[in-house]
C-alpha cells in the first residue's frame, strides 16, 4: 500500500480530506452509507464498536472492496502495541490509532510496525494533553492526532468548539502533527475552523444515519472545498 504524505507546517493550509466513521454493529449497516457516499469519501474509518463486533474482517472486506482507498482501523491501541498494530497492517490498514494514555513504550512499538507497512500513527488525545508528551510522540514517528468533542458531552448537548480548540489545533500542527476533528461535526460547524490547519473532518452518524448518506457526504465535501479553498 501507499505511504501516506508526511504533514508539514509550510505553505497555504491543504484542504482537509473527509473521513467516514463506521461504528455499526454489523457488515451490512456499514456497507450501506458507505457504498452510498464512497464517491465523496477520503478515508474510511473502521471504528471501534464494528471492530469489536465484527472483528478485523471488517478491514479485510472493506480493502477488497477499496483498493485504493485509505482505510483507519480505529482499534484504539493501549498496549501490545506491535502484536495489535500488526494484525491491523496485514489485514489492510494504512492508520491505526493509540489512547494517549498508552506508554511511550507502546507508541514506539506501533510505530515501528506501522513504518514497516508504509502506514501512520494517530493519537486519540482526550479533552486535555500535555504539550511535552505530545513532542515525544512526534519524535517518536507518531504523525497524526485527533482532536474531539466528547461523543457522550455532545450528545447532551453540553460541549462545543471554542477557540481554545482552535489554538490546540494550531499548537499540536506546528508540531508536525495531521489534525483530525471529529465529534458530531456538522457542515454547519466548518465555518467555525476557517484558517486553522485541519488535515482531516471526520463525520459517524451524520452521514452513516442520514437518510440520504451521499447527499450528506456531498453537503460536507462541498463546505470543505468553501472553507478551504
Amino acid at each position: 500500500m501507499a505511504k501516506e504524505n508526511q504533514p508539514g507546517t509550510e505553505g497555504a493550509l491543504e484542504r482537509p480530506r473527509l473521513q467516514i466513521a463506521l461504528d455499526t454493529f454489523d457488515m451490512p449497516s456499514a456497507l450501506k452509507p458507505l457504498n452510498a457516499a464512497i464517491s465523496k469519501i477520503d478515508v474510511i474509518e473502521c471504528g471501534t464498536v464494528l471492530i469489536i463486533a465484527e472483528g478485523l474482517k471488517a478491514v479485510r472486506e472493506i480493502r477488497a472492496l477499496y483498493p485504493g482507498k485509505t482505510i483507519l482501523a480505529d482499534v484504539r491501541i493501549a498496549e501490545a502495541g506491535a502484536v495489535i498494530s500488526r494484525a491491523c497492517f496485514e489485514a489492510g490498514a494504512n492508520w491505526v490509532s493509540v489512547v494517549a494514555g498508552a506508554s511511550m513504550t507502546t507508541v514506539g512499538q506501533v510505530v515501528k510496525v506501522a513504518q514497516e507497512f508504509g502506514g501512520e500513527v494517530q493519537i486519540e488525545l482526550g479533552e486535555k494533553y500535555d504539550s511535552d508528551q505530545a513532542r515525544q510522540w512526534r519524535e517518536l514517528g507518531a504523525t497524526q492526532v485527533i482532536v474531539h468533542r466528547s461523543r457522550d458531552a455532545e450528545a447532551a448537548g453540553t460541549l462545543t468548539w471554542g477557540e481554545n480548540d482552535k489554538a490546540r489545533i494550531r499548537e499540536l500542527h506546528d508540531m508536525g502533527f495531521k489534525v483530525t476533528v471529529t465529534g458530531g461535526v456538522t457542515a454547519k460547524d466548518l465555518p467555525f475552523f476557517e484558517g486553522v490547519p485541519v488535515g482531516v473532518v471526520i463525520s459517524g452518524r451524520g452521514i452513516v444515519k442520514a437518510d440520504d448518506p451521499l447527499a450528506a457526504a456531498t453537503e460536507l465535501r462541498d463546505t470543505i472545498d468553501r472553507v478551504w479553498p
